[in-house]
């Protein structure tokens, strides 16, 4: 390791340091005491809650243009509660395709062979920067997939591969892409995501997005395995109605509540879903920048330029492991950047979040540091 007194430092530093995949930075000028806690101390199945969590469901369908006939609901567990809450509830009425590039595909695909143990599964897998084929999807199957791979920074370019005319349901955990990217609703059955993530809200809750052909599947197929309580959404036969405009399975959070209504009207107040995905994909410009003019030590993990997340960012650097933790805990020591190493199960690198609540010269200026920690381990001065 080069002294670290000999390479100059950036001058500048990122005004948020925050970077982390999840729980992820606070919009700018979050300020917690602006927001509207009248909820706080009372039930949630009082008017005043309920219409908290009813605003939570129609502002969401609002903010991100949902079909008319798509409902909305906030439910217990974040992302994986949403995503086990649909795969319970729906799965087993026919044969299943799950795709996997990455960690929480993977959890999925667990879920569906060894917990649920389907017997009608085709698997379909690549390695951290790559997507399976998306062409050998049989989309007789119900499908079930990541929008955005988390962990390994690979995303589906669009939606043109997912058929029009499926006979199966199409099962899409988007919980680090709603807010940030262009999702074809009417090629989505089911679509969850948590708060956490490109909002910058708080754990623990997550959101469930059912189209009506999902409803149909939920109203006239009964799984053959016991369905816990915070899995139910239907009763007699008829969906829950009352899941969908606020009455939630079990008690929230109602501060998570008041905070995640504070990001939907930030995200209002930028000008709708398409400011925020704007954002997000600004952040990753900042990145892209830099790597094309840095190309010998420092590359994306995702292969193919179409498939690069714009809010899980992942980054592969031209020294070793030990050599990519020394730079996240200099970067750390710094006061630069927090959270920013490679998830656990991933290759060693760096992931860098670039959701909407991120600001682009923040990213600029934290890639700065990333090269001078480079250069520091690497003891490296060009």
């Amino acid at each position: 390791m080069t002294n670290m007194q000999t390479l100059p430092r950036p001058i500048r530093k990122p005004q948020n340091p925050n970077f982390s995949s999840g729980p992820c930075a606070k919009r700018p000028n979050y300020d917690v005491s602006q927001l509207q806690i009248d909820t706080l101390g009372r039930s949630h199945r009082s008017e005043i809650g309920k219409k908290a969590l009813g605003l939570a469901c129609s502002e969401t369908a609002r903010i991100l243009g949902l079909p008319a006939d798509y409902r909305v609901a906030v439910v217990p567990a974040s992302d994986t509660g949403a995503v086990e809450m649909a795969m319970w509830s729906l799965l087993g009425a026919r044969g299943v395709d799950v795709l996997a590039w990455e960690t929480f595909g993977s959890t999925w695909v667990n879920d569906i062979t060894k917990q649920l143990k389907l017997p009608n599964v085709n698997v379909l897998q690549a390695p951290y920067g790559a997507l399976p084929d998306l062409a050998q999807v049989n989309f007789d199957n119900d499908v079930v997939f990541t929008w955005n791979g988390t962990t390994a920074g690979v995303k589906v370019p669009n939606g043109d591969w997912i058929a029009d005319d499926r006979a199966g349901l199409t099962i899409c955990d988007a919980t680090s892409a709603v807010f940030a990217m262009d999702l074809p609703w009417h090629k989505l059955d089911v679509v969850t995501y948590s708060w956490q993530k490109v909002l910058g809200g708080e754990g623990a809750h997550g959101m469930l997005i059912l189209s009506p052909r999902a409803v149909q599947r939920l109203e006239s197929y009964t799984p053959p395995w016991p369905m816990p309580k915070i899995f139910r959404m239907t009763a007699g036969g008829k969906l829950t109605e009352g899941l969908f405009k606020g009455d939630t399975i079990n008690t929230p959070s109602m501060l998570c509540v008041a905070d995640y209504l504070d990001a939907l009207a930030w995200v209002d107040s930028l000008g709708g879903v398409q400011a925020s995905i704007q954002r997000s994909q600004a952040n990753l410009k900042a990145i892209e920048d830099f790597v094309a003019a840095n190309e010998k030590w420092i590359s994306f993990l995702a292969q193919e330029p179409a498939q690069r997340s714009n809010t899980s960012v992942c980054l592969s650097v031209a020294v070793s492991a030990a050599q990519v933790k020394q730079m996240v805990q200099l970067l750390e020591t710094e006061g630069v950047a927090y959270d920013i190493a490679a998830y656990k199960d991933a290759p060693a690198g760096l992931r860098i979040w670039c959701g909407a609540t991120v600001e682009a010269e923040d990213v600029a200026v934290l890639m700065q540091w990333v090269e001078w920690a480079y250069r520091v381990v690497s003891g490296t001065s060009d």
